[in-house]
């Protein structure tokens, strides 16, 4: 399998080169050649088999030889080692819960896999890598988490001050040993651009070698399919296949489902759940695409205006509008509404949404309102004591929390303040 830049003007990488690189040298977002297809056989086999199998079976393609199958098992085996129940909440609304992993985020998925491709290809070349990454909330952790003591591997987290919860900043910030984390005063937006800015330098990656862990990277993206076929394979009625609605920021989540779907699993229709971050909603209604500057919400891991894999969305369905149209809806939820329905979910069925979850279970009703006859899961992408500062004043309880993040809390915060300022991250990659 090659990987293409999506700006056209690079030549074609394998899995190893486009995972390294992250982003290609005319500042693409690497793209796949062509598109594997489950066979029939396959599909009707796949819910009777082990996580692992299936993420190994589709995931394969994409690496071919470039880890070998024995290394590859091992990395998925570390990758899909917690559960992910499919949670039914009324009778049209399941939850698939995406939390159970180390950092209790939807993200440690794609950054267990990354980490583990890195630390391999690292080995393999005797060479230093850094991977540096900008977090508007559960990247940064599941990075950190992910790439923790790996050896041959340097983490630089870019966040913006203030904008992230206290305890998703505790998991990207108390760890220390080969993570660095960099407080930015500035917006999610600003931290991106920064890194971005990073890659097109030449006086940087020349000292160092430099790789990206947001889900810009092929290797963070493409494993966030295994969720689409876990939740599939917990899915009752198999010849009704249900609606998937999927809380977006980047729209790096979103984008690996409808590649899954591509590919052959059966999805009736995605929904692209989003905050008062509405640009792709927008687009959809109107078909003009217009990115602004990202508004900070209650759902702050979506607080992005300019969708880095929207672009991905758009190659995958050829740039035909009244296709894109046909397969994804959009619906933008206001932070009124992000608690409300937090509350009466909560009082109704006992279940607890958090912000983000909140947005997907209420775009998913929304849209099940407009269409009777279907049923569908959202993904519940963070667990809510995450969140307990919004979660616990609008239902009045407390939130219970976790042996795992009771420790974190208490560990003391490292991070190096820094201005939205390129200069400044400049001088500290080539100073440290």
């Amino acid at each position: 399998m090659k990987y293409y830049s999506l700006n056209g003007q690079s030549p074609k990488v394998g899995f190893k080169d486009a995972t390294i690189r992250g982003q290609a040298p005319d500042k693409g977002l690497y793209f796949p050649e062509s598109l594997p297809r489950l066979t029939e056989d396959w599909l009707n086999r796949f819910p009777h088999m082990s996580n692992e199998d299936i993420a190994f079976d589709v995931i394969r393609p994409y690496v071919e030889n470039e880890i070998p199958e024995d290394e590859l098992r091992r990395i998925i085996a570390e990758t899909v080692n917690f559960p992910t129940p499919l949670v039914r909440i009324n009778d049209r609304i399941s939850a698939l819960e995406l939390f159970h992993g180390p950092t209790l985020a939807f993200k440690d998925t794609g950054a267990r896999f990354m980490s583990r491709c890195l630390g391999y290809f690292a080995k393999a070349e005797h060479e230093k890598i850094t991977v540096l990454v900008a977090t508007s909330g559960d990247t940064g952790g599941a990075v950190a988490h992910g790439f923790y003591g790996v050896d041959g591997v340097e983490v630089v987290i870019l966040y913006p001050s203030g904008k992230v919860s206290s305890v998703q900043e505790k998991q990207l910030t108390a760890l220390g040993k080969n993570i660095h984390a960099l407080e930015i005063n500035g917006t999610f937006d600003d931290c991106q651009q920064m890194v971005k800015q990073a890659f097109a330098d030449s006086s940087v990656t020349a000292k160092r070698k430099l790789t990206s862990a947001n889900s810009i990277n092929i290797a963070r993206w493409l494993p966030q399919q295994f969720y689409y076929f876990f939740a599939i394979k917990q899915w009752e009625d198999l010849k009704n296949p249900p609606v998937i609605c999927v809380p977006s920021g980047n729209f790096g989540n979103i984008c690996a489902g409808i590649l899954a779907h591509l590919s052959g699993l059966p999805i009736k229709h995605f929904i692209a759940a989003c905050n008062s971050n509405d640009v792709v909603p927008r687009y959809l209604h109107s078909g003009q695409y217009h990115p602004e500057k990202a508004v900070p919400t209650l759902s702050n891991a979506m607080d992005v205006g300019n969708p880095s894999n929207f672009i991905r969305v758009l190659q995958l369905l050829e740039n035909n509008f009244a296709r894109i149209k046909k397969l994804l809806s959009g619906y933008s939820i206001t932070d009124r509404e992000t608690t409300s329905i937090i509350r009466s979910v909560w009082q109704e069925t006992g279940y607890l949404l958090d912000p983000h979850g909140a947005v997907g279970y209420l775009s998913l009703q929304r849209y099940l309102d407009e269409n009777p006859n279907q049923k569908g899961c959202f993904l519940e992408t963070a667990h809510p004591v995450k969140f307990y500062d919004v979660i616990e004043p609008v239902i009045q309880e407390k939130v219970p929390v976790p042996a795992s993040v009771q420790a974190l809390i208490n560990l003391p915060k490292k991070s190096t303040p820094m201005g939205a300022d390129y200069e400044e991250l400049k001088n500290y990659l080539l100073k440290n």
